[in-house]
């Protein structure tokens, strides 16, 4: 017979945190990433003309912002385990419905309720971790989450790619709940719940407003909120619309997974080096020259992409240099504008990413309708939110980069 000792859980240590954090994050870029080879036959299969078919991806992200507003006030009143518990169970179901969707119109609203539904799995990881730890060990253990998380952009377009090739891109969908049925299992039987007694928060309207108003309204922290909006929302649109720029302007169709997978693993390297650096140099030190990076690489990127004849090997060593600086920027960005909010940890973390993601959304959205059959839109529009996102890290540092690291 079992002993009591026996049928104890073992402690969550701080890897199997961060590779479970990252999973439940993944579930949204492999919700993502896993449709953008099948983008083409789902627009044949339902009848999506023209850009239409970025809809399958704008509508997701739309739905996530969206619904970010309301996960982080009912993790913080019951807990953390709670609404991921909610979200993963819609997760599999609204795959479930999207595989089963027999015209265009449904689906995309199948994936906007999925994205609503489904938001807290971009919310409650960072409220989790701001529980455990802050300061640059935040930052820190963001960046390995990160790394981890990204694995599955990389390895998504693949496995969408045979899926659709095996049975059709409606599997991919299934593939989904299956996939999210394991993770909630993992969660069901390892997950701690990490909201303290006094950090709960009552569920009242004026309650919830002034603790997410905070989470806007403090200088030090929005410049970053917004910043990352920027910056990531033109990788959004590059997303909307890299199936049609990879597969039909460079004519590298049979090739997108890897393509893809190659300009995203700029970005695993860059969170690497960022997780060994950043407790030393700081989380605004590196941070602030990304961003000054990234701002010189889209300048080339707009010159080459200007170009009559820009081919796909001068778009994608550009684009995995700008990936890579994202990869500094996201998770140095996230943790400085949510270390004042430790007693409100959910509370900011739905503000907060709810506003990166509408913002995200619409930017992606309308730079992916801009596509004219060239690089040049793209180009023009991530040097743009580079510049917009400087001027936002400035407003919020008062004029002064570079400064001293904070402790948390």
């Amino acid at each position: 017979m079992a002993t009591t000792a026996t049928l104890e859980r073992a402690p969550l240590g701080e890897r199997e945190l961060i590779v479970l954090m990252a999973m439940l994050m993944s579930l949204q870029a492999f919700g993502i990433d896993s449709m953008l080879p099948a983008l083409g036959a789902i627009a044949d299969d339902l009848g999506a003309g023209g850009n239409n078919r970025q809809l399958v991806i704008g509508a997701y992200f739309l739905g996530a912002g969206l619904g970010a507003v309301f996960p982080g006030a009912f993790a913080d009143r019951f807990g953390r385990r709670p609404v991921l518990a909610f979200a993963l169970v819609c997760y599999i179901v609204l795959s479930a419905a999207c595989a089963m969707a027999t015209n265009f119109t449904m689906l995309v609203a199948f994936r906007l309720l999925q994205g609503l539904c489904c938001a807290s799995l971009a919310v409650v990881p960072a409220a989790i971790v701001r529980d455990y730890v802050g300061g640059d060990r935040m930052a820190r253990m963001m960046s390995l989450i990160m790394m981890v998380f990204l694995v599955v952009p990389i390895l998504a377009p693949f496995v969408g790619q045979v899926i659709l090739n095996l049975a059709g891109w409606r599997a991919i969908f299934w593939v989904m709940a299956l996939v999210g049925g394991g993770v909630a299992f993992w969660v069901w039987l390892r997950l701690p719940e990490s909201l303290t007694p006094e950090n709960r928060q009552e569920i009242r309207a004026a309650t919830i407003l002034k603790n997410m108003g905070a989470a806007l309204s403090v200088r030090g922290a929005i410049g970053y909120v917004i910043g990352s909006a920027l910056v990531f929302g033109s990788l959004f649109g590059f997303l909307n619309s890299a199936q049609q720029l990879i597969g039909e302007s460079f004519g590298a169709g049979d090739n997108f997974a890897f393509i893809f997978g190659g300009a995203v693993l700029g970005m695993v390297l860059a969170n690497f080096t960022n997780s060994r650096i950043v407790e030393r140099f700081g989380a605004r030190r590196v941070s602030h020259a990304a961003l000054f990076v990234f701002i010189v690489v889209a300048i080339v990127q707009l010159i080459s992409a200007s170009q009559p004849d820009q081919s796909l090997w001068q778009f994608v060593p550009l684009l995995s240099a700008s990936m890579a600086c994202l990869g500094f920027i996201g998770a140095n960005f996230s943790s400085i504008a949510m270390q004042p909010f430790q007693h409100i940890a959910g509370a900011a973390s739905s503000a907060q990413t709810s506003l990166r993601m509408i913002t995200g959304a619409v930017l992606g959205s309308a730079i992916g309708y801009a596509y004219d059959g060239t690089a040049r839109p793209l180009a023009i529009a991530m040097l743009s939110c580079a510049l917009l996102a400087l001027a936002v890290v400035l407003f919020s540092e008062r004029g002064k980069l570079f400064g001293r690291r904070q402790a948390g």
